[in-house]
């Protein structure tokens, strides 16, 4: 084989310069750092738990599903939709969100992309690769457009329409230098640097396109040469192979070509790729100018990235911009889909004397018309509503929801409206309103429709109500709904009650909307009663509405002697028994539980008892109730004491059971430690008699080995091995049975990979460990070309130490027998004929020895019995693999040593990992 010159192997061993930056897809990359602007910031972290309560981050997936960047996309489903801080930024939100309803067409953002993490890269000093600042390039071209598509909805109507979406540009740099610079540089339809990017990158390209040309001239006249001079009619076949041209010629063939250098080989073996000696010149100078063109390509990057660094604060800006955009769009989009209306925010931190006209001019402080749960409205839509047509302010809309109503099971009438909308008036003066009613009735779905409508207004988002909805800005939404037992904290349902509860006292400002599910409830209802009327005339003074539900009439009696609480009940038909989910403000409900009750089909009887212990516990019946109280508790303590008395009797009998088993504990202790001792006798005893009788055997193989000569040193060898394998094989099974016996199930020995280990399952066949074990105590055991799971408890260590030491015994033995037979053979062979010659070197699985995946003494075994075999004159092929070199080193080792091997020549790149 021709030996590959000095300069072709610095040429193609010289590691290009941009391996070391990756390059990435930019278009499914989710925003890594917030944008925040100055006029709107997401909701605090600890205000998380509050709007958990009410399903907020629901509303936000509804709302992602209309944005149109990743930005826009990760803040959304991450909840963190911005709110106002302010009325007046809370009112900025929502003239955008009604700009954006009335845009002609939406807007166009298919050319943004999340550029956070490229402007990251270039801050730290990384390499921004082509595709990442075409990206860049391709995200200010879309920006300028969308600000493009602004002017021309505004051009054609309203002037004054469109503007609080043109003030988000106002300001804003499109940083028109990078994105020229960028494309001047890059081709980004083809991700390349064009080679006007620099003069120097321009002389490079023309003097290898230049040195490309003679290469391929001077290969197509080789290749052609070759085909005339064996007449053979064949194309001419000029490819690369390992970075340098080469031309392709048959194997019968590449004597013709006798300086040549052979890069590649056909996996059939019948296709040789040549590079001709003329060649190597031009493919080295193709070498060095395409590592200066490359080197040059990074001088050009290096440079764009320093210009991206330098307009970070630029580009940062422009994104948040275009966020507010997205998400302004996001809330039109929703709006139209909803059939929302723009609620009116009301200012809270008014004076008394303002407050005292507003009450005369307007005696309500939430005004909502007909508005519908939020996450209730997607099933209950009718077609006309899903359409995106544009929904305006009251005036506009008058109509809009006259579709056909959607029938429901169990409401009043044959159609109902789904959800049933529902009319939220507060009047003005009123700090607490108390909710009663039945169970089932809608309670809990009117506390959140009210949160879920003042976070969505806060947050510039319409409303699925008619007219124009009138509610205060509320700086904070805190809602106790829901159980809030927690074993992790060891939190009872009340105490988890109270718990939120301090949260909410500790968090509450004058500005602050305050919603509580079932306050009270959880505890003894009198002292759940008390605590509740202190905590709601606490929130009277302190916050600007409370809305709490309850089934204590107590509490809707406070109304009377306090004029800054309100009453509200669930309606319930007593002619269908079955509520109706609207509410009636100024009055107050009964929870109708033994009505339900009938309803659902409880036992009638169940049911007569009820009513009569109602009556029973009418107020001029309370002496005889607590009577009976007491004789149901005296007579629970006689039934607890009965119990008492026959839990003592079980702990006595199960102490003497215990007493009686740990005596037969130990003495069982005592018949495993003998019995152990016996079965360790009976092995040493096994293992003597083995020994012997591989001695014996030993000892006759060296005594034919003298007497002897040299033609049967294989047949004895054979004859010796396979008496010792007998030998083994009788007693092995008996030790691991023994062994396996032994153990019981139980087994210390801890699998590590790469183990030879006996398994159970297969016959005490032996196996290796090829993968650590598992949290269910199983392995993976490879036995040939087989995988399985085998129990820690099924498998058993194979002792190496041990047999190694006979194996070796036999292999050095063997070893000098060979050393003897082969230099007999050498003798007699430059006797006869002078000069050996071997058979042609042409790898076959008959010729290849595959040492890969052995342990080292595994593999020095298999070698050494594979070379002793092996017929004189015989071309074998080692395949050692590329781990850590171990068995490369032990086999290298063993082929420079062994009397049977003429020469051998080390692994090159054409038998990569595989000495001949």
């Amino acid at each position: 084989m021709d030996t590959i010159p000095l300069s072709y192997c610095t040429s193609v061993r010289k590691p290009h310069l941009y391996t070391k930056f990756s390059f990435f897809a930019i278009s499914s990359r989710i925003s890594r750092f917030r944008i925040v602007s100055s006029a709107v910031r997401p909701q605090l972290n600890g205000q998380d738990e509050w709007m958990k309560a009410l399903d907020w981050h629901m509303i936000c997936n509804r709302l992602s599903e209309f944005t149109s960047t990743t930005i826009g996309l990760s803040m959304t489903q991450n909840g963190s939709v911005p709110f106002g801080r302010t009325r007046e930024e809370s009112q900025e939100l929502l003239r955008q969100t009604m700009a954006a309803v009335q845009l002609p067409r939406p807007l166009d953002f298919s050319g943004i992309f999340d550029i956070s993490r490229v402007v990251e890269a270039s801050l730290s000093g990384k390499l921004c690769n082509i595709q990442e600042l075409c990206t860049v390039r391709r995200t200010l071209e879309s920006a300028r457009s969308i600000l493009g598509q602004l002017e021309a909805a505004s051009s054609h109507g309203s002037s004054n329409r469109y503007n609080p979406l043109l003030k988000l540009f106002e300001g804003s740099d499109f940083c028109d230098k990078l994105e020229s610079q960028i494309g001047f540089c890059l081709d980004c339809s083809v991700s390349v640097v064009l080679d006007r990017a620099s003069e120097k990158l321009k002389d490079i390209r023309a003097e290898r396109r230049k040195n490309m040309d003679e290469l391929e001239t001077l290969l197509k006249g080789i290749a052609e040469m070759v085909s005339r001079s064996k007449g053979v009619n064949v194309k001419p076949l000029i490819t690369r192979r390992r970075s340098r041209m080469c031309v392709g010629v048959r194997a019968t063939h590449r004597s013709l070509l006798p300086d040549g250098v052979i890069l590649d080989v056909s996996s059939s073996g019948a296709t040789y790729f040549m590079e001709p000696r003329e060649a190597v010149e031009l493919n080295n100078k193709e070498v060095r100018l395409l590592n200066a063109e490359r080197s040059e390509e990074v001088a050009v990057l290096s440079m764009l990235t320093a210009l991206v660094a330098e307009s970070v604060a630029k580009l940062r800006g422009l994104m948040d911009r275009i966020l507010q955009l997205d998400l302004a769009s996001a809330r039109g989009s929703y709006a139209r889909w909803l059939d929302g209306v723009c609620p009116d925010l009301v200012d809270c931190r008014r004076n008394d004397e303002a407050q005292e006209e507003d009450e005369k001019r307007d005696e309500w402080s939430i005004d909502i018309d007909s508005i519908r749960h939020p996450l209730l409205v997607r099933s209950g839509l009718p077609s006309s509503s899903k359409s995106r047509h544009h929904p305006c302010r009251s005036d506009e809309l008058e109509g809009a929801g006259d579709s056909s109503p959607m029938e429901r099971d169990g409401l009043l009438g044959d159609e109902k409206e789904f959800p049933v909308p529902l009319d939220i008036k507060i009047r003005n003066g009123a700090k607490v309103v108390v909710i009663s009613g039945p169970n089932t009735g809608g309670k809990t779905a009117t506390m959140k429709t009210l949160g879920l409508a003042s976070l969505m207004a806060k947050a510039g988002m319409f409303l699925p109500a008619k007219n124009q909805p009138k509610l205060p800005w509320f700086d904070y939404v805190l809602a106790d709904i829901g159980d809030h037992q927690s074993l992790e904290h060891n939190l009872s349902t009340f105490s988890g009650h109270v718990s939120r509860l301090c949260k909410i006292l500790a968090t509450a400002s004058r500005q602050s909307l305050v919603l509580i599910d079932e306050i009270g409830s959880g505890t003894d209802p009198s002292e759940g009663v008390a605590l509740s009327v202190s905590i709601l005339r606490h929130l009277a003074h302190k916050v600007n509405l409370t809305v709490v539900t309850t089934h204590c009439t107590d509490l809707s009696r406070l109304k009377n002697s306090d004029a800054r609480f309100e009453n509200a009940a669930m309606e319930f038909s007593l002619e269908i028994l079955q509520p109706t989910y609207r509410i009636l403000w100024g009055t107050t409900g009964d929870s109708n539980a033994i009505s339900i009750a009938r309803r659902i089909g409880f036992d009638k009887a169940v049911l007569n008892r009820a009513h009569e212990w109602i009556d029973k516990l009418m107020p001029n019946k309370n002496k005889e109730w607590k009577c009976l109280i007491y004789q149901s508790l005296l007579q629970e303590r006689d039934k607890l004491q009965t119990q008492a008395s026959k839990a003592a009797t079980a702990t006595s009998e199960i102490a003497q059971l215990y007493q009686e088993i740990l005596g037969e504990a130990k003495d069982l202790d005592w018949r495993e430690a003998a019995l152990e001792a016996l079965v360790s006798q009976q092995i040493q005893d096994e293992t003597r008699r083995a020994k012997t009788q591989i001695n014996d055997v030993l000892m006759g193989f060296e005594g034919k080995l003298s007497t002897h000569n040299c033609d049967l040193v294989n047949a004895l060898i054979r004859e010796a091995e396979i008496a010792i394998s007998s030998i083994v094989a009788a007693h092995e099974s008996t030790h691991e049975i023994a062994s396996f016996s032994k153990s019981g199930g139980e087994n210390s020995y801890i699998p590590k990979v790469g183990d030879r280990v006996h398994v159970r399952g297969l016959g005490d066949k032996l196996g290796t460990i090829v993968e650590a074990p598992c949290g269910d105590d199983t392995t993976l055991v490879q036995y040939g070309k087989v995988r399985l799971r085998v129990g820690k408890n099924d498998l058993k260590l194979f002792p190496m130490n041990k047999s190694i030491s006979a194996v070796d015994r036999v292999t050095r033995w063997q070893g000098q027998a060979q050393r003897r037979l082969a230099k007999a053979s050498l003798v007699e062979e430059k006797g006869n004929e002078g000069m050996a010659f071997f058979a042609p070197a042409v790898q076959t699985s008959k010729n290849t020895v595959d040492l890969r995946g052995m342990r080292v003494e595994e593999a020095a075994h298999h070698l050494d019995t594979s070379l002793s075999s092996c017929r004189p004159l015989e071309v074998l092929f080692v395949v050692h693999g590329m781990g850590t070199g171990v068995v490369k080193e032990r086999a290298l080792d063993i082929l420079k040593n062994h009397p049977r091997v003429v020469k051998f020549e080390q692994e090159s790149p054409m038998n990569y990992g595989c000495p001949l």
